[in-house]
């Protein structure tokens, strides 16, 4: 299960936080903190896994300290764009190598609906990139892989939001009241 998107800017500065799993708010900053520390300071060339920073693995509910879940949070995965760290927490179930794949989906959708995303398109889009995650992950469970059909999904939201709201012939149909208004003065 994916408990946790971020995305960091190279200030450390959030631009994207969604947790599928509920923490308090404070753990969250903290954590938030903590993971930009740990992503930020890694030679380029090194691997895009870490295990999870005690924060989160010691917050999170265990029936007995010796069992472990296989829901408790326990890895980090990363990829580092341009001025853009995207960052998966995830449970030990999940794949690494397709949690980068999941990364790139995500950015190539991103990069397709901005037509070259930039950091400013994050900031001033924010409907879209949430909208965007939405369409490949619910409820930290990934629903879809497949770029088209994320690029479309987002489109669609898009037209429907944009479309005015008395047009199209599929509305309410209140032909009986429209006759009674013209009754009137």
């Amino acid at each position: 299960m994916i408990n946790a998107v971020l995305v960091f800017n190279n200030s450390g500065q959030p631009r994207l936080t969604k947790f599928y799993t509920q923490l308090e708010t404070s753990v969250q900053q903290r954590l938030i903190s903590e993971i930009f520390t740990l992503v930020a300071n890694r030679p380029n060339s090194s691997c895009n896994f870490l295990p999870l920073p005690p924060l989160l693995a010691s917050s999170s509910k265990s029936s007995t300290p010796t069992t472990p879940h296989n829901d408790t949070p326990s890895l980090v995965t990363y990829r580092h764009y341009a001025t853009l760290y995207f960052i998966v927490i995830s449970t030990s179930t999940e794949s690494p190598l397709a949690l980068l794949d999941l990364i790139q989906v995500f950015v190539e959708a991103l990069d397709r609906l901005f037509e070259n995303v930039c950091e400013l398109d994050l900031i001033f889009n924010f409907e879209t990139l949430h909208a965007t995650l939405s369409e490949v992950i619910v409820g930290g469970v990934v629903i879809e892989t497949q770029l088209d059909k994320v690029v479309e999904g987002v489109k669609a939201q898009g037209r429907v939001a944009k479309r005015p709201v008395n047009e199209g012939k599929g509305g309410l149909n209140l032909g009986a009241f429209s006759t009674r208004s013209r009754d009137f003065p």
